[in-house]
Protein backbone atom coordinates (compact mmCIF):
# COMPACT_ATOMS: atom_id res chain seq x y z
CA UNK A 1 0.00 0.00 0.00
CA UNK A 2 2.82 2.44 0.84
CA UNK A 3 4.51 1.66 -2.46
CA UNK A 4 1.29 2.25 -4.40
CA UNK A 5 0.81 5.59 -2.61
CA UNK A 6 4.41 6.58 -3.36
CA UNK A 7 4.00 5.73 -7.05
CA UNK A 8 0.71 7.63 -7.21
CA UNK A 9 2.25 10.64 -5.47
CA UNK A 10 5.23 10.56 -7.83
CA UNK A 11 2.90 10.40 -10.83
CA UNK A 12 0.94 13.41 -9.62
CA UNK A 13 4.09 15.43 -8.99
CA UNK A 14 5.71 14.41 -12.28
CA UNK A 15 2.62 15.41 -14.26
CA UNK A 16 1.88 18.64 -12.41
CA UNK A 17 2.08 21.70 -14.66
CA UNK A 18 4.59 24.35 -13.73
CA UNK A 19 7.14 22.00 -12.22
CA UNK A 20 10.65 22.00 -13.57
CA UNK A 21 11.35 19.58 -16.37
CA UNK A 22 14.83 18.08 -16.54
CA UNK A 23 16.95 19.45 -19.36
CA UNK A 24 19.25 17.38 -21.55
CA UNK A 25 21.71 19.37 -23.68
CA UNK A 26 22.67 16.28 -25.71
CA UNK A 27 19.02 15.73 -26.63
CA UNK A 28 18.82 19.47 -27.33
CA UNK A 29 21.60 19.15 -29.90
CA UNK A 30 19.30 16.83 -31.84
CA UNK A 31 16.42 19.30 -31.55
CA UNK A 32 18.77 22.02 -32.83
CA UNK A 33 18.98 20.11 -36.12
CA UNK A 34 15.63 21.78 -36.93
CA UNK A 35 17.33 25.17 -36.50
CA UNK A 36 20.47 24.51 -38.57
CA UNK A 37 18.89 25.46 -41.87
CA UNK A 38 18.68 29.06 -40.65
CA UNK A 39 21.07 29.39 -37.68
CA UNK A 40 24.61 28.51 -36.67
CA UNK A 41 25.64 27.94 -33.05
CA UNK A 42 29.45 27.94 -32.98
CA UNK A 43 31.34 30.93 -31.57
CA UNK A 44 32.07 33.36 -34.38
CA UNK A 45 29.83 31.42 -36.75
CA UNK A 46 28.14 33.18 -39.63
CA UNK A 47 24.59 34.43 -39.76
CA UNK A 48 22.32 32.62 -42.17
CA UNK A 49 18.66 33.43 -42.75
CA UNK A 50 18.67 33.91 -38.96
CA UNK A 51 21.43 35.18 -36.68
CA UNK A 52 24.17 33.07 -35.12
CA UNK A 53 22.84 31.78 -31.79
CA UNK A 54 26.10 31.27 -29.89
CA UNK A 55 25.69 33.10 -26.58
CA UNK A 56 21.99 33.74 -27.07
CA UNK A 57 21.01 32.84 -23.49
CA UNK A 58 21.37 36.01 -21.47
CA UNK A 59 21.86 38.43 -24.34
CA UNK A 60 19.46 41.11 -25.51
CA UNK A 61 17.22 40.09 -28.38
CA UNK A 62 18.12 41.73 -31.68
CA UNK A 63 21.69 42.46 -30.64
CA UNK A 64 23.94 40.62 -33.13
CA UNK A 65 25.41 43.65 -34.91
CA UNK A 66 25.97 41.84 -38.20
CA UNK A 67 22.34 40.70 -38.55
CA UNK A 68 19.39 42.78 -39.81
CA UNK A 69 16.52 42.19 -37.36
CA UNK A 70 12.88 43.16 -37.59
CA UNK A 71 11.87 46.15 -35.49
CA UNK A 72 9.82 43.78 -33.32
CA UNK A 73 12.91 41.74 -32.46
CA UNK A 74 15.03 44.85 -31.83
CA UNK A 75 12.49 45.90 -29.20
CA UNK A 76 12.19 42.49 -27.49
CA UNK A 77 13.76 41.88 -24.08
CA UNK A 78 16.69 39.70 -23.06
CA UNK A 79 16.75 35.97 -23.82
CA UNK A 80 16.40 34.17 -20.51
CA UNK A 81 15.02 30.65 -20.17
CA UNK A 82 11.42 31.82 -19.76
CA UNK A 83 11.43 34.13 -22.78
CA UNK A 84 13.21 31.52 -24.90
CA UNK A 85 10.65 28.91 -23.87
CA UNK A 86 7.74 31.16 -24.84
CA UNK A 87 9.41 32.18 -28.10
CA UNK A 88 10.37 28.65 -29.10
CA UNK A 89 6.83 27.44 -28.36
CA UNK A 90 5.19 30.07 -30.59
CA UNK A 91 7.51 32.67 -32.15
CA UNK A 92 4.77 34.74 -33.78
CA UNK A 93 2.80 35.13 -30.54
CA UNK A 94 5.82 35.71 -28.30
CA UNK A 95 7.26 38.49 -30.48
CA UNK A 96 4.52 39.73 -32.82
CA UNK A 97 5.97 41.11 -36.04
CA UNK A 98 9.20 39.09 -35.97
CA UNK A 99 10.32 37.65 -39.31
CA UNK A 100 11.13 34.07 -38.26
CA UNK A 101 9.02 31.73 -40.40
CA UNK A 102 9.14 28.79 -37.98
CA UNK A 103 5.99 27.45 -36.34
CA UNK A 104 7.77 26.59 -33.08
CA UNK A 105 8.72 23.59 -30.99
CA UNK A 106 5.45 22.38 -29.53
CA UNK A 107 6.89 19.60 -27.35
CA UNK A 108 7.79 21.02 -23.92
CA UNK A 109 10.58 18.52 -23.26
CA UNK A 110 12.15 19.21 -26.65
CA UNK A 111 12.08 22.96 -25.88
CA UNK A 112 13.69 22.43 -22.47
CA UNK A 113 16.39 20.27 -24.05
CA UNK A 114 16.96 22.84 -26.79
CA UNK A 115 17.31 25.61 -24.18
CA UNK A 116 19.86 23.47 -22.31
CA UNK A 117 21.82 23.11 -25.55
CA UNK A 118 21.64 26.85 -26.19
CA UNK A 119 22.82 27.48 -22.61
CA UNK A 120 25.71 25.09 -23.11
CA UNK A 121 26.70 27.18 -26.14
CA UNK A 122 26.35 30.48 -24.34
Amino acid sequence: MKRMFALLAFGLVASSPGLAVAQDADAGAKVFNQCKACHTIEAGGPNRVGPNLHGVVGRKAGSVETYKYSDAMKNAGPWDEATLDAYLADPKSAVPGNKMAFAGVKNEQARKDLIAYLKKNS
